[in-house]
């Protein structure tokens, strides 16, 4: 029998695979006051492709996170390194969520919100690292560039490994001793930003500004681990994929994900209806 006739690659007839124990933490977190659930969106509510802008949350996740939203005391968030824009473009998120672009660079707690907001060093130090990654990238055939508020991306997915590898050298031993410059490695991109920021930060930022008493969070994502190291007792942390991590629970893809979500909106329904 082929993995789609057994339904292990098909999202809507995946067997269930959340451990016990998970189920368990699930409830458990389900039950608090104010419930946060932050989401990252690449390799965690939308499996990765080779094209950033072909990203889509598969469609249960997508189900069950808005629906998340629209229960009491509870606030959905995605924290991902994309810039706003582009989460927005193709996440497509309910009127409620709150987004964290850019690794935290830039915040959306609803109209109004402030823009990020660069200063003259700021914006004379991005154009500087652009030139220098634009060298790099006319030599490294299958890698490009992506533009953010507060830096630029260096994609390698579609390069070879070698070509991959010899690219992001360079760009780091061009850039990670300069001052004011930020540096960090994801799933075939190196990025790089001029404002400090972190997931983590995003996270105890919603935490406060939300008033949350536990979070929710799964990513995927080396950048996503200080998220995850961020939270506290109480909170829940789930990795998806097979890369070391801090978290305490472990589900193998985004298909995964949705059986979260949507045992988490089980739960969370129960609580705030009891």
């Amino acid at each position: 029998m082929t993995p789609d006739a057994a339904g292990t690659n098909n999202p809507e007839t995946a067997p269930l695979s959340l451990s016990p124990e998970l189920l368990e933490a699930v409830r458990r977190v389900a039950g608090t006051d104010h419930l946060l659930v932050a989401m990252d969106f690449d390799g965690t509510m939308s499996p990765l492709v080779d094209h950033a802008a072909d990203a889509r949350a598969l469609p249960r996740s997508a189900a069950a996170f808005a629906a998340l939203a629209e229960l009491p005391r509870t606030t959905t968030a995605l924290i991902s390194g994309r810039a706003l824009d582009s989460l927005r473009a193709v996440a497509s998120p309910p009127e409620k969520t709150l987004l964290i672009g850019s690794h935290g660079a830039e915040v959306w707690m609803g109209p109004g919100s402030s823009q990020l907001m660069l200063d003259d060093d700021q914006r004379e130090l991005l154009a500087e690292v652009r030139k220098e990654l634009a060298e790099i990238v006319e030599q490294a055939p299958g890698t490009l560039l992506e533009d953010k508020p507060a830096g630029v991306v260096l994609h390698t997915r579609l390069a070879s490994g070698d070509v991959a590898e010899d690219a992001v050298a360079a760009a780091r031993a061009v850039l990670q001793d300069r001052s004011g410059v930020f540096l960090k490695t994801g799933n075939r991109v190196l990025e790089t930003s001029v404002v400090h920021a972190s997931k983590g930060e995003g996270i105890a930022f919603l935490r406060q500004a939300t008033g949350a008493t536990a979070v929710a969070f799964a990513g995927d994502d080396t950048t996503d681990e200080d998220a995850l190291a961020s939270l506290v007792p109480g909170d829940l942390g789930v990795k998806v994929g097979l890369d070391f991590t801090q978290a305490e629970f472990r589900i193998e893809s985004p298909v995964h994900v949705c059986e979260l979500l949507e045992a988490l909106l089980r739960e969370r329904k129960k609580a705030v209806n009891s």
